[in-house]
């Protein structure tokens, strides 16, 4: 991996915001750091034992000065903490039109699923100037989704999911690597991400096209996991209905209510009685080890979709 990643030319809409960050912090450390090696050198040279300066009117200090030296440093660097709050925020609030793809991390290879079904390893392709949300999980141990020019990077944790986005501003084609020691092969697990124009990814798309999108695939693992023998609408269990699931609120047994993300989802599969919905006994078996990460997202997915309003626009 190039050291000198930050000289990589700009490639997304967040690059250039995070590089002024950077530059800006680099010259400011650089500014202090020069102040104080300077004064320190001056006093030395001027002041040291032996040297004809002169002592006299020497006072034990300056309230002005002082004041000066803590006060002007503190505004500067607080300013710029300021600045990277607001960029911080911005970079973990994907637009609302940006397009979901999922990515899941295994030793050694990133696996990329579209919403329509085609899938890619070590491989992305995205469309010039067209938002990307990932939301991202591991099989097994930590990793890191870096695009070095895009300037995003990302944890990808087993268990959990997180996300990034980007906008691609730049044509042609750009490293991607694991910036987390996951094994062995750590170093070997890279790929590339592919930027096209929007018309050149929709001939990409259909060139790829399968017969199941990523939630038909869902709906075909609700069926045969036995999903739909509990929460279908000819269930004759008592489980919670799961049209519209997503992006609603669900209250809990103890009393609480968390929001019916991609996070919620997930457990509520795997470990079914972590957050039981209110009203229902904790009956439903756990679905750990008898489905991948890749069956998760999927299913997931198909949520997702049956749960989208009547304007059609995903749930935020």
């Amino acid at each position: 991996m190039n050291p000198f990643h930050m000289l990589i030319p700009e490639a997304s809409s967040l690059a250039p915001r995070i590089d002024a960050l950077f530059w800006v912090m680099v010259a400011l450390c650089g500014l202090v750091a020069l102040g104080v090696f300077g004064a320190m050198i001056f006093f030395c040279v001027r002041y040291h034992r032996g040297h004809g300066a002169d002592r006299t009117g020497w006072e034990a200090g300056s309230l002005g000065v002082e004041l000066t030296w803590t006060l002007v440093p503190f505004a500067m660097f607080v300013a710029v903490f300021v600045w990277s709050l607001f960029l911080f925020a911005d970079a973990r609030t994907p637009p609302a039109d940006a397009r979901t793809l999922y990515v899941v991390a295994k030793q050694w290879m990133w696996k990329v699923q579209h919403p329509s079904g085609q899938r890619e390893i070590n491989t992305l392709h995205v469309a010039l100037g067209q938002a990307v949300r990932l939301t991202m999980t591991s099989q097994d141990v930590i990793h890191s989704f870096f695009i070095p020019a895009f300037r995003v990077k990302q944890d990808v944790l087993p268990g959990r999911y997180t996300q990034l986005w980007f906008t691609p501003t730049r044509l042609g084609t750009f490293p991607l690597t694991c910036a987390e020691y996951c094994g062995l092969d750590h170093s070997k697990m890279g790929g590339v991400v592919i930027v096209l124009s929007p018309a050149e990814f929709a001939r990409w798309l259909r060139s790829h096209a399968t017969d199941l999108s990523l939630a038909a695939r869902g709906a075909d693992l609700f069926r045969r996991s036995g999903c739909s023998g509990c929460h279908g609408s000819n269930a004759t269990v008592h489980a919670p209905a799961l049209e519209g699931v997503y992006g609603r609120s669900v209250h809990l047994t103890d009393g609480t209510t968390v929001r019916a993300d991609e996070r919620y989802l997930h457990d509520s599969i795997v470990l079914p009685n972590k957050q039981v919905v209110a009203g229902y006994a904790p009956v439903m078996p756990s679905f750990e080890g008898q489905l991948s990460e890749e069956d998760l997202l999927a299913l997931i997915a198909y949520l997702k979709s049956i749960s989208v309003p009547a304007n059609g626009e995903e749930p935020p």
